[in-house]
């Protein structure tokens, strides 16, 4: 679909938002806890890398304070990779519950798997009102209607690519051509998702899409070099990060927050691109989040 058809969308771009609230300049009496408290929670097993990609993500973008849930097998690979982050291994629901009620904003999906222990933790995400980033498995556990949420209660915003927008709308993300209907529809597609879940939505595509409540805005950053794993996990580290931030202004700032982080994330993109689109990978992009922050 070509950009100019969306004629209902407003165009943004990283240019609208670096020198805005998001990200003004740090007084010099400021500390850690200005900048929020992020938890991620995800990461079954063999997919531990998600959570450690998002974790990075959430901490390259400002995030002040990063903690990770995951599956215990994960906690020692990724304190070596990221000894700032707060690791966290979690064998139940149970384990995860007290973990919780310190997050100022909670990412969960990355990695999660849709086992019944990916099931247990989302399930102690939906019992709080803490705002919420739901991404990837997430989104398939609550369209198969196995656990209910209660996103009319809280702030929240969801990042589904087209199949897990797919599986939302329709309920199997592969059946009848789905998948391409949402990549045809896409402007209705946002707008009755973000309805139907009472949620922000970010539907992921070259010009991602953003719809909060009334508001729809289109991404005019990023690059076909974003076609790779791990990509939407920095997308939910950033999300988190910026929702933390500016946690005291939410929902009010919750569009142009949510806009914020995906304009970031599909420019920091761009820059990475600059050394070729083929072969960059989602540990490029983070790499390049300091240098639009400066």
């Amino acid at each position: 679909m070509s950009l100019n058809t969306l004629q209902n969308a407003q165009q943004v771009s990283w240019q609208h938002f670096q020198n805005g609230p998001s990200f003004a300049k740090r007084t010099a009496d400021c500390h850690k806890g200005h900048f929020g408290h992020v938890m991620i929670v995800g990461g079954d097993l063999g997919m531990g890398g998600a959570v450690s990609l998002a974790a990075a993500a959430a901490l390259r973008s400002g995030a002040g304070l990063v903690s990770v849930a995951t599956r215990p097998e994960h906690v020692s690979a990724i304190l070596a990779r990221h000894p700032e982050v707060m690791v966290h291994g979690v064998g139940s629901g149970q384990d995860l519950q007290p973990l919780l009620a310190r997050a100022q904003v909670i990412v969960i999906g990355p990695g999660l798997g849709q086992s019944y222990w990916g099931e247990q933790l989302l399930q102690q995400v939906f019992a709080l009102t803490t705002p919420v980033v739901l991404d990837a498995d997430a989104l398939h556990i609550m369209a198969k209607g196995r656990v209910a949420h209660n996103l009319a209660a809280r702030v929240s915003v969801m990042t589904p690519h087209a199949g897990e927008a797919a599986h939302l709308l329709y309920g199997n993300s592969l059946a009848d051509g789905n998948r391409q209907k949402i990549q045809d529809e896409r402007l209705t597609s946002v707008t009755q998702l973000a309805h139907k879940y009472s949620s922000s939505v970010v539907l992921k595509g070259m010009g991602s899409l953003i719809c909060s409540e009334q508001q729809l805005s289109i991404c005019g950053d990023g690059n076909p070099g974003m076609a790779s794993a791990g990509m939407g996990d920095v997308l939910s580290g950033i999300m988190g990060s910026l929702l933390a931030q500016q946690v005291a202004n939410l929902p009010q700032a919750l569009h142009e927050v949510a806009c914020a982080a995906v304009c970031l994330h599909s420019a920091a993109a761009d820059e990475a691109a600059k050394e070729g689109q083929a072969g960059m990978v989602a540990t490029d992009v983070i790499q390049q989040l300091r240098t639009l922050l400066r």
